[in-house]
């Protein structure tokens, strides 16, 4: 650890060619590329490693032997925070929506086995999500155990400094960059990138996860620039059309998305977060939003392991 960030993580990610899937969408073959968050190293990987080095460096700064969060049964968010605790030697407590199921699977399986305590919320609200993690925290506090609330999916404007890195990044390894495209949940990914790249160049495909994507990653980039003393941000690219029935919903568009990048460069996505970023961008060609000729990046962000334990993931084998 150095200077309040805990290195949990490999970087920089690989980027990689995409030239069948840019043919199959109707971009030229050099045009396409995916980011390879997914190929991080912690867990299975993804784009909340790069969050949790701020926000667990700044637990550990504050003296914490033990962070608390929470997420959705199959939260990479919390498996990721599970990881981290393990690698740091200190405890994890996750909050999760719902109830406990007959089985394990997915990132749950991983959850306990990374060692975290898992606490079953119930079918909550976001605030009484929040206050529940709070109650935890003190539980841990009042027991001897220094405790630290990370936030809901690793976004807070110092997590989302962690995609500022990566923006800053990805710059380095693409310089022609013209779109990035990215999968928006709790909105710190989508916020970074936007600071280091500028808003006209990231194209953010909401999934559902919270009501207002817009104001949720504005907010955060906002606090990012004012941190920097830089411009704020200009009008987003934030499309709305991939949720469908809602958060954890596998819609026709993001099956075929999956099906499509699988099969087209052997690269396997999530149906909740990178499955719909695929369809996002499926759909901006169609709709000459991205365009032949533009250097475009897919962010793989993660999240395979949620895809074992999503309840229509049998259904996909024949997709």
């Amino acid at each position: 650890m150095s200077a309040g960030r805990a290195v949990l993580g490999s970087w920089p990610t690989p980027v990689e060619p995409a030239p069948r899937l840019a043919a199959a969408l109707g971009l030229c073959p050099q045009d396409l590329w995916i980011k390879r968050d997914d190929l991080c190293g912690l867990a299975g990987g993804g784009n909340k490693v790069r969050k949790l080095e701020h926000t667990m460096g700044a637990a550990l700064a504050h003296g914490a032997r033990a962070v608390v969060t929470s997420g959705a049964a199959q939260s990479n968010h919390a498996r990721l925070t599970a990881a981290a605790a393990a690698r740091l030697g200190i405890g994890a407590v996750l909050v999760l929506e719902g109830a406990a199921p007959a089985q394990r699977g997915g990132n749950l399986l991983l959850d306990e086995l990374l060692g975290a305590r898992v606490v079953w919320a119930g079918d909550v609200g976001a605030e009484e999500l929040a206050a529940r993690v709070e109650q935890e925290a003190w539980a841990l506090r009042a027991a001897g155990t220094p405790a630290q609330v990370v936030p809901f999916g690793g976004s807070s404007v110092l997590g989302a400094r962690g995609y500022a890195h990566a923006g800053a990044e990805l710059l380095q390894q693409v310089p022609d960059l013209e779109t990035v495209v990215v999968a928006v949940g709790s909105g710190g990914t989508m916020a970074g990138l936007v600071h280091a790249l500028g808003a006209q160049r990231v194209l953010g495909v909401d999934t559902g996860a919270i009501a207002d994507p817009h104001e949720r990653v504005r907010a955060l980039a906002a606090g990012l620039a004012r941190e920097d003393g830089a411009a704020q941000p200009g009008e987003l690219r934030l499309r709305r059309d991939q949720v469908g029935r809602g958060y954890g919903a596998l819609t026709p568009a993001v099956r075929a998305a999956l099906s499509l990048v699988a099969r087209s460069e052997g690269v396997v996505l999530d149906p909740v977060y990178t499955g719909r970023a695929a369809a996002g961008l499926v759909a901006a060609v169609a709709e000459g939003e991205v365009r032949c000729g533009q250097r475009t990046v897919l962010l793989h962000s993660g999240g395979l392991p949620g895809l074992f334990g999503h309840p229509d993931a049998a259904s996909l084998a024949g997709a």
